[in-house]
């Protein structure tokens, strides 16, 4: 399992640098004013979507629907009922796009009501989003193939993916000035990205035998309990959305400028999610739910104790920084062209916000996989929906006094209640992780990371005042200095407190990668041959 976070996480983190150089890019052509904030409204409407249809509530009932079938009935059967659902999601799809380019007006309306007031800033909002939208019936196509991609194994393409995302974009801002506006050309890219998407995991998965047909779709028992999972998922992640949207549609009552500061921001805070919270998640969801599915319960466990191990370990070192540092950071990433240092200092604050958050949204896959991966999605939605109500009242109280900031550090309040309510529910189904075998890895991880903030914190207030006589790339220059003082830190840290063992033990199976469906069928019959208990019950079947 863990050579296959890697892998995913590898291409994540490539997808993050590309995304890093785009959003360079995107800071100095739009800035931060009110063409970005049309282009971010654009950006966000289909992501909404999307994050249902797509990487969200399909996503984490399909996958362990498809895996199950590919453990239980072979791959013929598997593919049979990949290809009847997309034919459906297919369809949904494109109604969803017909009424949404009629009603973009509305849509937009209902999205950011506070760019009412200003009509040439909602008009341009309104003509992106209709450039932007259809990009949702290829996301959600191409993650469909993605997930049977990493149902069978391979994950190099789909995690590959939205790099060109961020290619496309780069590609089309270079050329802003053959278009009305900056956001025009962003909006052109993000719609062009669609295509080749759809298309780099469309042919992965035709060169290796499971390329999509579409087949008239059928209730059978796969697709009904596809169905039951998929309806509760749907309520969850539309419930986190509406928490998204929320903040949508405070920032867009807000100065110019908040809606920009919370994207950039949350660039950054998407960091570790994406790299280590999503790659652990996206590894993790089939590699439970065929362990399950074999009634390999242990081995489920173990997955699950490594992921979260693993993604605690790459996290820290981000929280720190953004912590300790976000102005800095902001400034040496963003603060160039249209992006002035007062731009930078509102997105360092969000930054700081969002970051209280940033653990729990790293690990909420790690806490979901055991519900999905055991066909129950209802579980989640109540924890997500619990938390979605809570967060959407807390910005509403802070956007007063905190404007954007606000709205993040209730997003990060809401994460925390999210995360706390998932462990109580796998407490009460008992399957939650054991707090003594898991607890004094996890301590020792914390205490690193808090001397590791206290380190760059401290080295923050000397290093600047070093670098004063730079004539120029300052800011680049300390925290590039201030990145290395924290590694050094960190990993002595590690080393001190958990010891080269531990991480060998962790990583030792990146080399062997996870156990295939004939693995696993090999393991338990190896088990009933020597009297090893398999589990009980019938659980995930």
């Amino acid at each position: 399992m863990i050579r296959h976070v890697f892998t995913v996480g590898g291409f994540t983190l490539l997808s993050r640098i590309t995304g890093f150089i785009r959003d360079v890019v995107l800071a100095a052509v739009l800035g931060a004013g009110p063409v970005a904030d049309a282009f971010f409204i654009a950006f966000r409407l289909p992501n909404h979507f999307r994050a249902i249809l797509a990487e969200g509530a399909f996503n984490f009932a399909f996958v362990p629907a498809y895996a199950r079938e590919l453990e239980q009935s072979g791959q013929k059967r598997a593919r049979l009922f990949a290809d009847r659902v997309a034919a459906a999601l297919l369809a949904v799809n494109i109604l969803i796009l017909a009424v949404a380019l009629f009603y973009t007006p509305q849509l937009v309306g209902l999205l950011a009501h506070g760019l009412k007031d200003d009509p040439e800033r909602f008009q341009l909002a309104v003509t992106l989003t209709r450039i932007t939208f259809p990009a949702l019936l290829l996301v959600s196509m191409q993650t469909m193939i993605s997930g049977e991609l990493n149902a069978n194994n391979r994950f190099a393409a789909a995690a590959g993916a939205p790099i060109l995302l961020n290619v496309c974009m780069i590609g089309t801002l270079l050329l802003a000035f053959w278009f009305p506006t900056a956001g025009h050309a962003a909006a052109w890219g993000v719609l062009i990205a669609g295509v080749a998407q759809l298309l780099l995991v469309g042919i992965d998965a035709e060169r290796h035998g499971f390329g999509l047909r579409l087949r008239l779709p059928v209730l059978d028992k796969p697709t009904l309990r596809f169905l039951r999972a998929l309806g509760p998922a749907i309520i969850g992640a539309g419930g986190v959305q509406l928490a998204l949207f929320a903040d949508t549609l405070i920032a867009s009552f807000l100065p110019a400028g908040a809606l920009s500061a919370l994207y950039y921001a949350d660039r950054i805070n998407q960091l570790p999610i994406g790299v280590v919270g999503i790659a652990v998640g996206i590894v993790l969801l089939p590699e439970m739910s065929k362990r399950l599915a074999a009634n390999d319960k242990e081995g489920a466990a173990e997955a699950q104790s490594r992921g979260i191990q693993l993604a605690l370990l790459l996290t820290l070192p981000v929280l720190a920084a953004s912590l300790t540092i976000p102005d800095l950071m902001m400034r040496a990433l963003f603060a160039r062209g249209a992006f002035t240092a007062e731009d930078a200092a509102a997105a360092g604050a969000t930054l700081a916000a969002y970051a209280i958050g940033m653990i729990p949204f790293v690990l909420m896959r790690s806490f979901t996989a055991p519900f999905f991966a055991r066909g129950d999605t209802a579980t989640p939605v109540m924890a997500a929906l619990s938390a979605a109500a809570i967060n959407i009242g807390l910005k509403f109280l802070l956007m007063g006094p905190l404007a954007q900031v606000g709205l993040a550090l209730a997003t990060a309040i809401g994460a925390w209640i999210n995360l706390g309510l998932l462990i109580w529910f796998a407490k009460r189904r008992g399957f939650a992780l054991s707090p003594a075998k898991l607890g004094p890895t996890l301590v020792k991880l914390v205490v690193a990371g808090a001397i590791l903030g206290v380190a760059v914190y401290g080295a923050s207030l000397v290093v600047p005042n070093l670098l004063q006589g730079l004539p120029a790339f300052r800011d680049e220059t300390a925290l590039a200095v201030l990145v290395v003082i924290g590694g050094i830190v960190y990993g002595l840290m590690l080393f001190l407190l958990l010891g080269t063992s531990w991480l060998r033990g962790l990583l030792r199976e990146a080399g062997s990668g996870s156990l295939s469906a004939n693995d696993l069928a090999e393991e338990e019959e190896a088990r009933a041959i020597s009297g090893a208990p398999t589990g009980e019950g019938t659980e995930g079947r």
